[in-house]
């Protein structure tokens, strides 16, 4: 018998079967949701586009797939600032009296990629911050800005080099520090 199993059999019988109903719900959500990932995992290791992607630090799996799924062909993107700008990463205009000012991220497009391109970035910074800072872009970044702010410019280069993965059909290629 499972060690929750005989959780429930101490219960008072009142509490008994709403919660084992609930437990219930819980294996069933469970087994789910690893339905559902292995479901993603395949569509994953099928797709060369989604595999290209996932060399890209900051998007996963997880990303790569829905990037794959969801963006459309991306030659019909001007440049690789309209891709950004579809997502969202882009900084609103605020112009006045021939003065431009950039306001903050515009939010249109696609919630869920900009949300996981956000999450990468998170996650890179926070490795990076483990690691200690260097001499980069990031690292002279995270040295004047604020964290999100940072992540908001992260996850808006990362879409460049999605742009630039997509665009030419290969894989990312490291850039070597200057």
């Amino acid at each position: 018998m499972s060690p929750i199993r005989e959780q429930l059999d101490r219960l008072p019988e009142a509490a008994r079967t709403p919660v084992s109903v609930l437990f219930d719900q819980l294996a069933e959500t469970n087994k789910r949701i690893e339905q559902l990932t292995g479901e993603i995992e395949e569509t994953h290791k099928q797709s060369g586009t989604s595999q290209r992607l996932a060399t890209i630090p900051g998007v996963g799996m997880l990303s790569a797939t829905i990037i794959t799924a969801t963006t459309p062909d991306v030659s019909n993107s001007g440049s690789a600032r309209d891709y950004a700008a579809w997502l969202g990463l882009t900084p609103k205009p605020h112009s006045t009296g021939g003065k431009q000012r950039l306001g903050r991220i515009s939010k249109m497009g696609n919630r869920y990629i900009r949300r996981l391109l956000y999450l990468g970035a998170m996650a890179q910074i926070m490795v990076r911050r483990r690691l200690g800072l260097g001499l980069d872009w990031l690292s002279s970044m995270l040295i004047r800005k604020k964290t999100k702010v940072v992540a908001i410019a992260l996850a808006h280069r990362m879409a460049r080099t999605i742009f630039a993965v997509l665009r030419d059909d290969i894989r990312y290629q490291p850039q070597a520090a200057a």
